[in-house]
């Protein structure tokens, strides 16, 4: 079942892209007495991810966080690596990269999709959620293209 408004986020352990290489995270903790803008996207370097979704929140988040979020996050069915490079190569240091390899987080949020057919196994849904001490207050999903889950959809909502 996919998570909804009024839920709480589960607490899964996946991996950041730290000073010395992958660290574990907790979501529980990152969410905790804080305001997250959370998004995910089916994967690192992939056109829509590349081109559209991901620079929609990189020229947007200092609006966002003026909004009063606490921390704008990123994540994707992808090694701790590969989020590391994407968010150097997007020009998103401001941004918590989530690496959710294992699709653990994102089977718990019910967001995951089956992209065998492209060669890409299990991957996270396009989405969006703002998340107010680790309780949802929206979320888009975007079964194609980028419009529940763009930044100007969070600001909105924010």
């Amino acid at each position: 079942m996919t998570i909804a408004t009024g839920d709480k986020i589960p607490d899964v352990t996946i991996k950041t892209n730290g000073a010395n290489g992958p660290e574990d995270i907790s979501t529980g903790e990152l969410f905790a007495g804080k305001r997250v803008v959370l998004f995910g996207v089916p994967g690192a370097f992939t056109p829509g991810c590349s081109n559209t979704h991901m620079p929609g929140f990189v020229i947007k988040a200092d609006e966002i966080l003026a909004k009063g979020v606490d921390t704008i996050a990123c994540m994707a069915v992808n090694d701790a690596f590969v989020m590391g490079a994407w968010q150097e190569n997007q020009n998103a240091q401001a941004f918590t990269m989530l690496a959710d390899g294992n699709a653990e987080f994102t089977q718990a949020l019910g967001l995951e999709m089956d992209a065998s057919g492209a060669g890409m196994g299990t991957r996270c849904k396009r989405f969006a959620l703002i998340a107010n001490d680790g309780v949802v207050e929206y979320i888009g999903v975007d079964p194609k293209g980028v419009q529940e889950s763009s930044a100007d959809s969070v600001l909105d909502r924010l």
